[in-house]
């Protein structure tokens, strides 16, 4: 299901995937079975998405994303994916930035280029992560660092 109201030109997605109304999906974005695109939403070209993927609302996803399956992403989420930007200056490579499979980010986390966020991670709404993320463990804060549960 694609929205009427949304701008979508890739033939990449998945049967079951859910494209709401004021989302950008560029031509050479991946999109697996099963994924909810929630509205206002930006996907450029070099973006895989695996199943089952939840992308709620504000969310821009950059060249260079890989989103794995069942993986959660909050509400207006920030990805970078340039480390030194300028205006009008581009590397010659954008810094891959990797999502594991059933990790979740809160709202309005933001993830710096480059960044792996292992399976199962939790990270906090409102956190800046800077550095990986190991598997099963949730960060929080800003800078985001582990919790002690």
């Amino acid at each position: 299901m694609i929205h009427k109201l949304a701008d979508v030109h890739s033939k990449n997605i998945g049967k079951g995937t859910k494209i709401w109304q004021f989302c950008v999906v560029l031509d050479g974005a991946k999109i697996g079975t099963n994924c909810n695109i929630c509205s206002h939403c930006f996907i450029e070209n070099d973006v895989l998405i695996g199943d089952n993927v939840t992308v709620k609302g504000g969310v821009k996803l950059w060249d260079s994303i890989t989103i794995e399956d069942n993986v959660f992403i909050g509400p207006n989420v920030t990805f970078t994916n340039d480390k030194l930007p300028r205006s009008k200056q581009y590397p010659g490579e954008f810094a891959k930035t990797i999502i594991q499979k059933n990790a979740s980010i809160g709202g309005n986390a933001t993830i710096l280029p480059g960044i792996t966020i292992g399976e199962f991670a939790m990270i906090g709404a409102g956190a800046v992560v800077t550095e990986d993320v190991k598997p099963h463990s949730t960060v929080v804060g800003n800078p985001a660092r582990e919790i002690i549960k």
